[in-house]
């Protein structure tokens, strides 16, 4: 009888774990959900958090919070998400500044590994760029810039968000598929740098699709074609770069989402799920074309390959381009 009740108590006490896991994956979320954004309030980044932590709460039936933690593009938000309890309840908006050219930019002072540190729940939108010019540029097709440009080498200036930005970065993987020079002229931010593009202080810019469609349905500057493989809807008629030429060209942000290490494969799983179904609802997929983002739903394993892939791909183009990071 007391081998029985010893046995029993053993099987108990193994079993445990295990139960509780199990309950805490069929019950989740039963408290509010934490949305990390590394970024202030009012950008794109927070926007589209914003839009994902209000479609969850809608359909999960918790809250989901936004909480914006701004300072080094990013890195010190993931750094600290990084050390939290893997139980769910904190989430990050991973982008590619802090993930994917992170290592390049900040080198040994990465805090974290971006591979090895989170779980990665899926890659949700990728951030297109459009090449736009001040329509003194004499030039009206892809094709018919980089003829131009040619002609005049290291003479036509290109402006930037920043250095080591995105828009730096697509204009120098520009630069080496189409052997042009141009000259970097790095700002901070993004609006400093349109204002000088409508003023011809410079000459062209990579500018997200947002921010540059409102110029160029006023005919204040024209655009050249975008960075991803697939158009963009809220710019429809503005080819891919690829498609105007240059085979395989892109360069764009993305936006993610993941949590720390360690996450159950279950409630990976379920918030892989239903951030599908975001990509998929006719409401969202509105304000989604009308941000200009293109839905790039890919999973778990699909984004842990992504990261891996393009962070070797950006470190390459760092390296090739000569890139110093401030």
């Amino acid at each position: 009888m007391k081998k029985r009740q010893t046995l029993a108590c053993l099987l108990a006490a193994a079993l445990a774990p295990t139960t509780l896991v199990a309950n805490t994956e069929a019950t989740y979320p039963n408290k509010p959900v934490r949305l990390i954004v590394g970024y202030p309030p009012g950008g794109a980044g927070d926007i589209f958090g914003r839009l994902v932590a209000n479609y969850l709460s809608r359909t999960m039936g918790q809250q989901f919070v936004v909480e914006n933690r701004p300072g080094a593009a990013g890195t010190i938000a993931a750094a600290q998400v990084a050390r939290m309890p893997a139980d769910g309840y904190t989430l990050y908006l991973a982008t590619a500044g802090d993930f994917t050219t992170a290592r390049s930019s900040f080198g040994d002072r990465l805090p974290y590994n971006p591979e090895r540190d989170f779980t990665h729940i899926t890659l949700v939108v990728k951030v297109p760029l459009v090449l736009v010019a001040h329509p003194s540029v004499p030039a009206t097709t892809v094709q018919e810039f980089i003829a131009y440009a040619k002609s005049k080498p290291r003479q036509l200036n290109y402006a930037s968000f920043g250095n080591g930005s995105t828009s730096h970065l697509a204009a120098e993987a520009f630069n080496m598929a189409s052997g042009v020079e141009m000259t970097h002229v790095a700002y901070k931010g993004g609006s400093p740098a349109v204002a000088d593009l409508l003023a011809g202080r410079v000459d062209v810019m990579f500018d997200t699709v947002l921010s540059a469609s409102r110029f160029t349905k006023a005919g204040q500057l024209k655009s050249f074609g975008v960075t991803t493989l697939k158009r963009v809807p809220l710019m429809s008629e503005t080819p891919t770069l690829a498609e105007s030429g240059l085979a395989g060209f892109e360069i764009a942000t993305w936006l993610g989402i993941v949590a720390p290490a360690g996450l159950p494969p279950q409630l990976t799983r379920t918030l892989s799920l239903e951030l599908d179904a975001f990509t998929k609802d006719p409401e969202i997929q509105k304000q989604l074309d009308a941000l200009g983002l293109l839905v790039d739903g890919s999973g778990p394993e699909a984004f842990s390959t992504f990261i891996q892939q393009e962070s070797a791909r950006m470190d390459k183009l760092i390296k090739g381009a000569g890139i110093q990071f401030d």
